[in-house]
């Protein structure tokens, strides 16, 4: 987990640099000095930060309960041998760890810098706002799907895939699975999120970030399958989600009674 963090930390910074244009250092300042003196701002990021944690309270809470119904039939019966095909006609062993990487690593990275590029660059706050409320429904609408409609990896289903992410990263069960429960799959929040961020990066008015979360957002859903662990289903879910998620966003962050102008700090151009 350490390693992950080191990676994470400096991918981050790299994103950061490439979506700013500046030192990441000079980013992150700004990112902190305007939740020292915005409490909108302040409320927004903490509210974030409290929803991503219930992730894990949700896993707590699952494994209390009791009679759950198992969806993960119908969805096999749904869809057949899609994610077993796709593996036998895509899998490489050069290919393994680098869509690892951005499964595990990318993935986290370009949430945190999607937020310093946007309090860096988007004087208005809109952008930073969206992405918060965008991200919060992505968590508080699959959180119940993940209670009440449990379905499972289709590595730990269907015995002729493989789960692929072990080659790279043999410990993956050990130290990233207390985050995400093997049950977790409805909708893909691995897809919603990637897709989430790439729509908001499309609106942004930066295009090289609309190409970079466009592009990593493609890496994203190719993994999913490749690695054995989403359902075509669980994808298609993801993109709904996504897509709703993000227009809410929106429309939260133009709240008249939000969209008040802000003081916050910004550097100099």
């Amino acid at each position: 987990m350490n390693q992950i963090t080191l990676y994470t930390v400096l991918t981050s910074a790299v994103l950061i640099s490439f979506g700013t244009g500046r030192n990441p250092l000079r980013a992150a300042g700004v990112f902190a000095r305007n939740l020292a003196v915005n409490p909108r701002y302040l409320l927004l990021f903490g509210s974030l930060l409290a929803i991503l944690f219930m992730n894990k309270l949700e896993l707590i809470i699952e494994s209390k309960m009791k009679h759950q119904t198992d969806f993960t039939p119908f969805v096999q019966r749904l869809e057949g041998g899609f994610v077993e095909g796709f593996q036998q006609l895509f899998h490489a062993a050069w290919l393994t760890p680098v869509l690892a990487f951005f499964y595990v690593v990318v993935f986290q990275s370009l949430l945190v810098a999607s937020l310093a590029v946007y309090m860096y660059r988007d004087k208005t706050g809109r952008q930073f706002s969206a992405t918060c409320y965008a991200i919060m429904l992505n968590y508080l609408i699959a959180i119940p799907f993940y209670l009440f409609m449990p379905v499972k990896e289709v590595w730990a289903y269907n015995p002729n895939v493989h789960f692929y992410m072990l080659e790279a990263f043999p410990a993956f069960e050990t130290v990233y699975r207390g985050l995400s429960g093997l049950d977790n799959c409805f909708p893909s929040l691995h897809t919603s999120i990637s897709v989430t961020l790439a729509l908001l990066g499309a609106r942004s008015g930066i295009k090289r970030w609309a190409w970079l979360t466009g592009v990593t957002a493609a890496i994203i859903i190719f993994t999913i399958f490749y690695m054995g662990i989403h359902w075509l289903t669980d994808m298609l879910g993801g993109l709904c989600l996504a897509t709703f998620a993000v227009y809410m966003g929106y429309k939260l962050a133009d709240l008249k009674s939000l969209a008040k102008p802000i003081p916050s700090v910004h550097p100099s151009r």
